[in-house]
């Protein structure tokens, strides 16, 4: 303590004594905080120390994991199947919308055939109604160069085409 003096106004405010410290700094102390309680934890899930002291529950940690994995690997390998099933199916479905486009083209086709031949024959009653028990599949033809028009033109007939197929 200071002796009463004419020294300076500080004097006045200094009654007791002074020790000189470092402040405590909360960040140390957070941090400090913060190591333990994960090397807590850290040392609580520690797989050794898990085996050490129960060696049941270890196995029983390796069987859950290797199950979750298998799950996930279980669940990719089905939802690729799903997206390739669902490919499948959507290309055998437009391959159905075009074979009944196609169906519907060939019936137009024959009902206009048949309305064509009706037209022109004199008795109607000999034709034959056609059915799809009765049609005759022609293969594609191979592939050869173009005929010139005027080897078609003397494959044509000028007598009339007689009715019925």
């Amino acid at each position: 303590m200071l002796a009463p003096s004419s020294r300076g106004s500080l004097e006045k405010l200094l009654f007791g004594s002074v020790v000189a410290a470092p402040a405590p700094s909360t960040s140390r102390s957070a941090r400090g905080q913060r190591q333990r309680s994960l090397a807590l934890i850290q040392g609580s899930l520690s797989a050794r120390r898990v085996e050490r002291a129960a060696p049941w529950l270890a196995s029983l940690h390796r069987i859950a994991d290797g199950s979750l994995l298998g799950l996930g690997l279980a669940v990719v390998g089905l939802s690729a199947l799903t997206l390739h099933w669902q490919s499948q199916w959507t290309r055998s479905y437009q391959s159905l919308e075009a074979s009944q486009l196609l169906e519907q083209r060939l019936q137009k086709s024959t009902a206009v055939l048949e309305q064509h031949h009706l037209r022109v024959a004199h008795n109607p009653g000999q034709l034959v109604p056609t059915s799809s028990e009765k049609l005759i599949y022609v293969p594609a033809p191979s592939a050869q160069r173009p005929a010139s028009i005027i080897t078609l033109l003397a494959g044509v007939s000028p007598r009339q085409i007689l009715a019925g197929y």
